[in-house]
């Protein structure tokens, strides 16, 4: 069997959690399959399947490798499906992932938009705050917030947010509001660990400002809603606030100490020709989404 053939066993394997349910699919023998995995285990140096008399599980190199190995064989379709001409249409499933508050406001609608469009195609979205590799993870396309570290993926940027800090009318009028980043040391701060060190903000001009957190959350809604219920100041990414801001139930603060905008991009990886369901997405999504991060920039003055 060649190369490609083993790394299809393996994922019908993965896949079915059988090496017998997995022959059955391929229309081979039991042994023919088992035989097909070793080879390829034995290629790569490392176990990918446990084994047991009752159930195979995939170990933890083998789920790294089975992402790796289902964007392969989703290309390989594709790719034939061209070569004999039924390539004009996007179809096939693509893996999208976006930050939880950006991704379910902003990136969702426009999601089931293209759907919608595109009757051949499944979208697989993953919503999640934490640094994803693309290729080892298997996704297609994800928003990113923050400048890029991977140099090696494709990048179009579709807006831009900032750090805001906000607090609640009420507060204000008890506490007084803070004029400066160094007047945020007297005041109650609700620290959110994904914007900044729960300890010290950074403003424009290089300044960090000392601040002591009496509540510290790990999700920017739960920082807003202690912001809205009056406790104190914190600090989120203008967006995951621009609601609250529009209705003027919580107040930008230190607006002209605002450090620099944090871009948005959405993000493919290099190396390959598109596919054209993930070309077709690209091209749906990107000007809706420059769109709509215009228009949140608008609602706040400017800087969504």
């Amino acid at each position: 069997m060649d190369r490609v053939d083993n790394i299809a066993v393996f994922a019908e394997v993965a896949e079915r959690g059988s090496f017998a349910a997995a022959a059955r699919q391929l229309n081979r023998s039991p042994a023919a399959v088992t035989r097909a995995v070793a080879e390829l285990e034995t290629r790569l140096g490392v176990r990918l399947l446990n084994r047991t008399t009752r159930a195979v599980s995939v170990t933890e190199a083998g789920q790294r490798f089975l992402a790796g190995a289902q964007r392969v064989l989703a290309d390989l379709r594709e790719i034939e499906a061209a070569a004999a001409g039924q390539g004009e249409a996007p179809r096939g499933e693509l893996r999208v992932t976006a930050p939880i508050v950006f991704g379910r406001r902003h990136v969702l609608p426009l999601v089931t938009q293209f759907l919608g469009r595109h009757p051949e195609v499944g979208v697989r979205f993953a919503l999640l705050d934490r640094p994803i590799d693309l290729v080892e993870e298997g996704y297609d396309v994800a928003i990113r917030i923050g400048e890029l570290s991977d140099t090696s993926a494709i990048a179009t940027r579709v807006g831009a947010v900032r750090r805001v800090v906000i607090a609640a009318p009420g507060y204000i009028e008890r506490h007084g509001e803070p004029k400066t980043p160094d007047d945020l040391i007297r005041h109650d701060i609700v620290g959110f660990a994904g914007i900044d060190g729960a300890a010290r903000w950074s403003f424009s001009g290089g300044v960090e400002a000392a601040v002591k957190p009496r509540l510290v959350v790990n999700t920017a809604e739960a920082a807003i809603d202690a912001a809205s219920a009056g406790f104190g100041i914190t600090r989120v990414l203008s967006y995951q606030a621009s609601n609250a801001l529009a209705h003027r139930s919580l107040l930008r603060l230190l607006r002209e100490h605002e450090p620099a905008e944090v871009p948005i991009h959405l993000v493919y990886p290099d190396g390959r020709h598109p596919p054209p369901k993930l070309r077709a997405f690209l091209d749906f999504v990107a000007p809706r989404l420059r769109q709509r991060c215009e228009r949140v920039a608008r609602s706040l003055g400017g800087g969504a």
